[in-house]
């Protein structure tokens, strides 16, 4: 347990963080009441830490290619740069001036989280116009003064860390009494709610354990009102608060610090919900008013605005609400967005009419990649199959991105992609959209799914240990078989799965199967399974010799 936060603890933490905002994503949209009723809470923070995040692998692959270990310094400045210039929303906007104001006091090398999370509370503050208690800032203050009251001085980042998230806990659960609109609805701060999951992942990323777990157990767990639905009938327009502006404008501004201070004072006379965030002459804007021009010339006056974005709060609504998007060239109205590995693979669905991301060895794709494969769709409805139970949470992510822009999004979790290919073996475009997804969900959810594959280094697994080397049969995901060669491996796993009952196999093979391994499976199939057919597809996927799929 290393006893301070290290460049391998922060990577840690950037992709646990990640996996914990990806988990409780829709359920943080879904109690996103304050300060506008959007939605998009926990998509917006997922988004900003997926770009810190590969700021940092990006360092590490840049010194693995020169043999040499990255630094704390270096690691943290990316991190801090990569969510800066990642940032969505208030929320995202804020927990990127958290991470930047750690990243101040933990360059110098001193180790010691509590000045840090002091240091992080206190930017924060002073980034947001008119700060409000009950949100995240109310948590990031709690977590740094329980950080603080840790007793030895010498405690380890551990001790610290993990009182920081007990204390930020404890915050988010007395929101609901700190802001009316959050009692009124029954819900926590759906911002520091996110916040909580970024500094448990922190507390498992210096400990080294297994994350701990749930997030929040025992919150309130009111009657949360989607999208800003309030109680007592309808409100009109849910997303606009009655009375604020209409509009979120976001840019990224290159600008001297001198410049900034003047840029404050005037969108705070334009709108509300004003977070500027940055230094050394980049900053993050973040804004809600009703004069765009207007709050987009401030930043012209200050210096260069660019990755300029817009939204009427209005469009956001409609998008939640499964609207469609304007005209533009007449786009066709359904599509199907596939993630594959293999040249073969992407060949198989692009023929079948989908919408390919060809993923690359060890590159999976971000939320964002995914997302632009939903825009060059041009659909106004679009089915989404990440075929992988590691790409869920981009995933997902993406399809929050592209709701947003008006496309009417259905994401099939396919944990595989021959669930994929069984969910677009019955995809019709004439049915109406509803149908022709729960008739792709129903046939992605009843193809069993199995691989191969060869283990790398001795391992514990589910069915043992296993030697570097050894042919693992996975089936759903875990380790069920481990073989001594890639045919009696799959004939085992075969068995097993036809065991309960099949009609259809479908064979997959990798890049590096040998020539003659489908048809001898194919050959055991039906000498030994009656009336089950099987059909064998060349995928060409790397570092996987074999998919199986029994159907």
């Amino acid at each position: 347990m290393p006893p301070t936060l290290d460049a391998p603890a922060v990577r840690a933490w950037c992709r646990l963080a990640l996996q914990a905002l990806g988990r409780a994503r829709e359920e943080i949209d879904a109690i996103n009441v304050y300060p506008v009723a959007d939605g998009d809470t926990g998509t917006n923070m997922y988004l900003t830490v997926e770009s810190a995040a590969q700021a940092v692998d990006a360092v590490f692959d840049g010194h693995a290619a020169s043999g040499t270990e990255p630094d704390l310094s270096s690691c943290l400045h990316s991190m801090a740069h990569g969510a800066l210039i990642g940032a969505r929303g208030n929320s995202g906007t804020i927990l990127a001036q958290l991470l930047r104001g750690m990243t101040e006091v933990l360059a110098s090398g001193s180790g010691d989280l509590r000045p840090a999370l002091r240091r992080a509370a206190e930017s924060a503050y002073q980034a947001v116009a008119h700060p409000v208690e009950g949100t995240m800032l109310t948590v990031a203050t709690a977590a740094a003064e329980a950080a603080a009251a840790t007793a030895d001085a010498a405690a380890d980042a551990w001790a610290v860390a993990r009182a920081a998230y007990e204390g930020a806990r404890r915050a988010l659960a007395a929101t609901p009494a700190q802001l009316d609109v959050l009692g009124n609805a029954g819900v926590v701060d759906a911002g520091g709610r996110g916040l909580v999951a970024v500094l448990g992942a922190l507390a498992d990323a210096v400990s080294g354990q297994a994350p701990m777990g749930p997030l929040v157990d025992a919150l309130p767990k009111g009657p949360a009102l989607p999208f800003g639905c309030a109680p007592g009938g309808d409100t009109g327009d849910p997303h606009v608060v009655p009375g604020g502006p209409g509009f979120e404008v976001v840019y990224l501004l290159d600008a001297p610090d001198t410049a900034v201070g003047g840029l404050r004072r005037r969108l705070d006379g334009l709108g509300d919900s004003l977070v500027v965030v940055g230094g050394d002459g980049l900053w993050n804007v973040h804004v809600h008013v009703d004069d765009v021009g207007a709050a987009i010339e401030a930043g012209i006056e200050a210096g260069r605005p660019h990755r300029i974005k817009v939204t009427h709060f209005g469009d956001q609504a409609r998008a939640h609400d499964g609207g469609r998007r304007g005209k533009r060239g007449e786009p066709a109205l359904r599509a199907v967005v596939a993630v594959v590995r293999g040249d073969g693979l992407a060949a198989l669905c692009a023929e079948a009419g989908a919408v390919v991301i060809a993923v690359r060895p060890g590159e999976p794709p971000a939320s964002g990649e995914i997302a632009e494969a939903i825009r060059r769709a041009y659909a106004r409805e679009v089915v989404l199959l990440p075929n992988d139970v590691e790409l869920r949470h981009a995933a997902g992510a993406a399809a929050e991105q592209a709701r947003t822009e008006g496309v009417r999004v259905a994401l099939i979790p396919t944990r595989s992609a021959v669930q994929g290919i069984a969910a677009l073996a019955v995809h019709e475009p004439s049915r109406r959209f509803d149908e022709d997804v729960v008739a792709m969900t129903s046939a992605a959810g009843a193809t069993r799914y199995a691989e191969l594959a060869v283990a790398e280094t001795q391992s514990w697994t589910m069915a043992g240990v296993c030697q570097a080397g050894d042919v693992l049969g996975l089936i759903d995901g875990d380790v069920a078989i481990i073989g001594g060669n890639l045919l009696e491996t799959g004939i085992t796993v075969l068995d097993r799965m036809l065991a309960a009952g099949g009609e259809m196999v479908t064979l997959v093979l990798g890049a590096g199967a040998p020539a003659d391994l489908a048809g001898r499976l194919e050959a055991h199939v039906r000498d030994s399974h009656l009336a089950v057919d099987t059909v064998v597809y060349a995928g060409g996927q790397e570092r996987c010799p074999l998919l199986i799929g029994v159907e």
